[in-house]
């Protein structure tokens, strides 16, 4: 028996049109699940194959998630649901966080669209005996000081993890997290597209590089996976130890 054999296992990654969720999603692709992305774009063409791959093999859907309404209305092509991963995320640079109207735009993203995401593929997941990925972010784990909107959504995050995990372990829901350290991803250029920025980020990872897509892919595949089935409610961090 292959554990990460997911053939006939239908999977959504909301946020899986770019970045990690893209590399998420290609993961299970290539072991064999039915794969459906949701991103902000009207279509799958509308992405850059520097940005992610989404014409190879996954279905893609426009959800706009800072939009309640619109996660409500989702009509997906499937019926039933065994992975849910939620690796949407949004922030704002330059200290826009610091204004109300930033502040509530990435909360909105980051934190209130998990909640209506779970909420919505509850009766899926749940009869399925299915299992929800949450992606935060090491940032959960210690100040980002130009970002407090972002920190306190991931944070957040982290709590709705463990929240979740025991609410619905009785429906057969298994909820767990990964909390990413620097991937580099277009999220993250403002560090990694500046030299001396990148410089001082990788002297803090003792494995002395960034992490990509596909390490957060192995972390999302155990979890979702036979071999984690005794775990509910955990973030697992991704980082190569930066918060060490």
């Amino acid at each position: 028996m292959n554990e990460l054999d997911f053939s006939g296992r239908q999977v959504l990654v909301v946020g899986g049109s770019s970045g990690i969720g893209n590399g998420i999603a290609q993961a299970f692709r290539a072991r064999r699940a039915r794969v459906t992305v949701c991103g902000t774009r009207e279509s799958a063409a509308d992405y850059s194959p520097d940005e992610g791959s989404l014409l190879d093999g996954l279905e893609y859907f426009q959800l706009d998630v800072s939009n309640a309404q619109a996660i409500e209305a989702f009509q997906p092509s499937f019926t039933k649901l065994d992975v849910l991963v939620l690796a949407q995320g949004a922030v704002i640079y330059r200290r826009g966080e610091f204004e109300m109207d930033g502040f509530r735009k990435v909360v909105e993203v980051n934190l209130m669209s998990l909640m209506a995401c779970a909420t919505k593929f509850h009766a899926m997941l749940s009869a399925g005996k299915g299992a929800l990925i949450i992606v935060s972010s090491t940032a959960a784990y210690h100040s980002t000081m130009g970002n407090p909107a972002y920190n306190a959504s991931k944070t957040g995050a982290v709590g709705l993890t463990r929240t979740l995990g025991e609410a619905w372990a009785g429906d057969g829901i298994r909820v767990n997290g990964i909390a990413p350290g620097l991937v580099d991803t277009k999220m993250t250029k403002a560090t990694t597209a500046n030299p001396k920025r990148l410089e001082g980020a990788l002297e803090r990872i003792p494995l002395k590089r960034l992490g990509t897509p596909v390490d957060m892919a192995g972390a999302a595949l155990f979890l979702a996976s036979p071999l984690s089935s005794y775990i509910i409610g955990q973030t697992i961090v991704v980082d190569g130890g930066l918060i060490l």
